[in-house]
């Protein structure tokens, strides 16, 4: 099942559910304790079900209020998007894809680092944001005043629960190319900083996405209304699995529940392109959705 986030008509959050093609069914309207995804994965826990066996429990046990989707996207509804989760940390995974090996290669002082965690055991994994710095869709993500190449990064992300990945969303790990590639070690400052990251639009729990590593990916571009970029790939592609992050991550480390990990991306600008504020990053990842931001600097 896909779960969205709503801010109502007063300013309320509402938690929905897309139980048919486009059409949300409020499960806050169902349980007013209920206004989060976090508060679903919580109730899951306790009681031993899955998310979406309990969400299927309350929806048949009364009539939902419903939201058009199409409406919400477009802006033209009651109620407008929010973040679908607030992930109390963020983490990435980086140079999972071969693409994104040859291109860190290519913008480093240090290529050959790049090189080497691509084939080794241990994955590089590195902290990404806070809930803070994250934004959710038709949102706007931030590229550094400090940089003068940035880019985005569309990944498919993860979301842990008790240490167990529950489900996935869409990821923007935004980035300056420049500053990381003066120097490895300014990674931090090159990942992380004011609206970073972009997360949504909508959760789908790990029953129902299918193969997380058969997922078709697309981010394009526009400026001024013409799209400047456009790439494509596919999660087959990602030299390692989800559940292969997930231990690394937590090895030694405990990450709290609702923690969102980006797995890493393929789709890669060209040298010669940057950001600039006024852009819009649209990124699509099959079973998941579409994920909107316009470009700010901060």
């Amino acid at each position: 099942m896909k779960y969205y986030s709503l801010i109502g008509a007063v300013g309320d959050a509402r938690l929905v559910a897309e139980t048919r093609d486009g059409v949300l069914a409020d499960l806050t309207s169902l349980h007013d304790e209920l206004a989060a995804l976090e508060d679903l994965a919580l109730a899951a826990a306790l009681s031993g079900e899955s998310i979406d066996s309990l969400a299927q429990r309350l929806l048949d046990g009364g009539t939902a209020d419903e939201y058009d989707l199409t409406e919400i996207m477009d802006g033209d509804g009651d109620a407008v998007l929010d973040i679908p989760f607030e992930p109390p940390e963020v983490w990435a995974a980086g140079v999972t894809y071969k693409t994104s090996e040859m291109e860190r290669r290519r913008e480093s002082e240090t290529p050959d680092v790049y090189s080497m965690v691509y084939s080794a055991e241990r994955p590089e994994v590195f902290f990404k944001a806070t809930s803070e710095r994250c934004v959710g869709p038709h949102d706007s993500v931030g590229i550094r005043e400090d940089s003068n190449w940035n880019v985005p990064e569309p990944e498919l992300a993860f979301v842990l629960y008790g240490g167990e990945i529950i489900g996935y969303t869409i990821g923007n790990d935004m980035s300056s190319r420049q500053i990381e590639g003066e120097n490895p070690l300014y990674l931090p400052q090159a990942k992380v900083y004011s609206r970073c990251c972009a997360i949504g639009p909508s959760f789908v729990t790990a029953e129902s996405i299918g193969d997380p590593h058969s997922l078709d990916v697309s981010c394009t571009i526009t400026r001024d209304g013409e799209q400047v970029f456009s790439g494509s790939t596919n999660t087959s592609q990602m030299a390692r699995t989800c559940q292969e992050l997930a231990d690394w991550l937590q090895r030694h480390n405990d990450v709290p529940n609702m923690t969102a990990v980006l797995t890493g991306t393929s789709i890669v600008p060209p040298p010669d392109f940057t950001l600039q504020e006024g852009d819009t990053v649209t990124i699509a990842i099959a079973n998941i959705g579409t994920l909107v931001n316009d470009v700010i600097v901060v």
